[in-house]
């Protein structure tokens, strides 16, 4: 019985052993699947400006300011996107009337430096001073919008300074659980569902019910985990990277922005 006892201690011992090794491994490779920055789709010019992150690496960034505008949207892409190729949606936003910034990441686009979880909170952080410091923007009148990995950044954020609110498009409850569904390794990246009710400000859940990327049940989580004032926009026929294509897309998020003055 003694032996018994043994042999079975000893084998819960060697997969504690396992599971640990697997977690750090893990966390220390994921970085290659989270990060996956495209070949650069534009060069330096005019319109890049370089803003300088606490790790001293510059990153890049496009400001698209309106004079008019009462609300600046500080927008954060997803993984395998640039600032080149969301030009178009930047300037489709500051069409309805918003000053707009977006950046990439370090390691993207022209930006310097190597993408990280911890960098990329550093990233979004620079950009949140560059416009409240430097071009002296109300920080209640900023609204962060992340897509996919850049509701990460963007939820750490509103964790830590004043913002309007925060729009989430296409996001996640933790990086890992988009793979395994249910919580398996620890410890994780991109703790969302964790950290969503640190904030006490407005927030606007958008995903699509087809998304088969980040399927729609980590808003869903969120949404329904969220405690503080919060309304929810789900796209029926649309997947991960088509959401903005929906006639109702830009009604639903200007009726949120309203919502924010009234």
């Amino acid at each position: 019985m003694d032996k018994l006892i043994y042999l079975s201690l000893n084998i819960i011992y060697r997969g504690i052993v396992i599971y640990l090794i697997l977690c750090v491994v893990i966390y220390f490779l994921s970085n290659r699947s989270i990060f996956v920055p495209p070949a650069s789709t534009y060069h330096d010019n005019k319109n890049i400006i370089k803003i300088r992150t606490a790790n001293s690496n510059n990153i890049s960034a496009i400001y698209l300011r309106n004079p008019n505008a009462k609300y600046t949207i500080l927008y954060s892409h997803g993984n395998a996107e640039d600032i080149g190729m969301i030009l178009p949606l930047l300037q489709e936003y500051y069409s309805w009337g918003f000053s707009v910034i977006g950046y990439d990441y370090q390691g993207y686009g022209t930006s310097t430096g190597t993408p990280t979880e911890q960098n990329s909170y550093a990233d979004i952080k620079s950009v949140y001073e560059y416009l409240t410091l430097q071009q002296h923007t109300n920080p209640q009148h900023i609204i962060l919008f992340g897509r996919s990995l850049g509701s990460g950044p963007s939820i750490e954020l509103a964790t830590k300074v004043p913002v309007a609110g925060v729009i989430i498009e296409s996001g996640f409850t933790t990086i890992y659980r988009v793979v395994t569904h249910i919580p398996i390794f620890w410890p994780d990246k991109y703790k969302n569902l964790a950290k969503i009710n640190h904030l006490k400000i407005p927030v606007l859940f958008i995903h699509g019910e087809k998304d088969n990327i980040i399927p729609i049940w980590h808003s869903k989580k969120l949404y329904d985990t969220y405690l503080g004032p919060k309304k929810f926009y789900w796209i029926p026929n649309v997947g991960h990277n088509d959401i903005v294509i929906d006639a109702t897309y830009k009604s639903n998020i200007m009726n949120w922005v309203n919502g924010l003055t009234s």
